[in-house]
């Protein structure tokens, strides 16, 4: 019997378009013959269902469709949406309280992940790899400029703490420059993370957990034209090279499968999960930089390249996603 799948996208954040796209890719890819595919989509003001031209609203009391044909609950809902609500843990919340599975990380994890700040002191307290120093800031709370590059070695990335696709970050060079910066990330979130800028590669890489294993997807180099990887290095054509696989010796990809897999099943990650890193120029050692609990998967996004790198079709791997969901999952 095809199980009733509710494919959330949307949001309150400034990745509405991405978490759109992410959901087409989603959606063209997901087995027909296996599932009802019911994209809802979620906004501040309502969440709704488009059912042949006509907008039907979720009934919120138990996350259902009072279509005409009838009432459609769900089996699982696979989530895409980038930023709040859907990666910061309050949907897999509303969904916990429901007992509805669904394929990313809990509440408690998407909220930690969510949080670059608290994620990197977790992270850091494994001991598996190295973090930049950094300096967090929340609104409202008195700040010195003095106190922050008394700590802080310049350049250094300011960027919203709880922010994805690279909404509101910057790169400084120069201290007038600094504060500026804080300002223009303080319009995209409450917290502010200013952290040292480590010199290196940057790589990728995709990890997921299904049929009781856990598995590394084929690493890729991020290569911007740009300073750095922006909005605009992320979401325009030709301005940044991906490179999947990336190039890197055995010893290097080991170090990179195993930190991110290790990272993964201590946070207790769930779904896929793609964790970004930086290979420093001048040690060759990694450092951490994020964990993506909800990464983009537009056509061309890095986790289907990923996919694909690996020699598998993005049907095969959401349904493998979804049947863990749904065998596996308790909430």
């Amino acid at each position: 019997m095809k199980k009733n799948i509710a494919l959330v996208a949307g949001g309150y954040s400034g990745e509405y378009v991405i978490s759109i796209k992410t959901a087409e890719t989603i959606e063209k890819n997901l087995d027909a013959d296996l599932y009802n595919v019911y994209k809802i989509i979620v906004t501040r003001d309502e969440w709704y269902h488009i059912d042949n031209d006509v907008k039907i609203d979720v009934d919120k009391n138990d996350f259902s469709l009072p279509l005409s044909t009838g009432r459609v609950k769900f089996d699982c809902v696979f989530i895409a949406i980038h930023g709040t609500p859907g990666e910061d843990g309050r949907i897999q919340g509303y969904l916990d309280m429901l007992q509805i599975p669904y394929t990313s990380c809990n509440a408690i994890v998407s909220a930690l992940t969510f949080n670059k700040s608290y994620c990197n002191k977790v992270v850091k307290a494994f001991n598996v790899v190295n973090i930049a120093n950094s300096v967090h800031l929340i609104k409202g709370e008195p700040y010195s400029m003095g106190v922050v590059l008394d700590e802080l070695k310049l350049p250094v990335f300011v960027k919203p703490n709880e922010s994805g696709s690279s909404l509101g970050v910057s790169k400084v060079k120069k201290v007038e420059e600094l504060f500026p910066a804080i300002e223009k990330a303080f319009r995209e979130d409450n917290q502010v993370l200013i952290e040292e800028f480590i010199e290196g590669r940057e790589l990728t890489i995709g990890v997921y957990k299904a049929n009781g294993s856990m598995y590394a997807l084929p690493a890729t180099e991020i290569v911007s034209k740009n300073e750095f990887f922006d909005y605009e290095a992320k979401y325009t054509p030709g301005v940044t090279n991906e490179i999947t696989p990336a190039v890197i010796d055995a010893n290097l990809k080991e170090q990179l499968e195993s930190k991110a897999m290790y990272i993964y099943r201590h946070l207790n990650c769930r779904g896929i999960v793609r964790m970004d890193f930086i290979l420093q120029n001048t040690t060759n050692k990694l450092f951490f930089l994020e964990v993506n609990t909800m990464p983009g998967q537009s056509e061309n996004s890095i986790v289907p390249q990923q996919v694909r790198a690996w020699g598998r079709t993005l049907k095969d791997f959401y349904g493998e996603l979804l049947e863990d969901c749904l065998k596996n999952q308790t909430v």
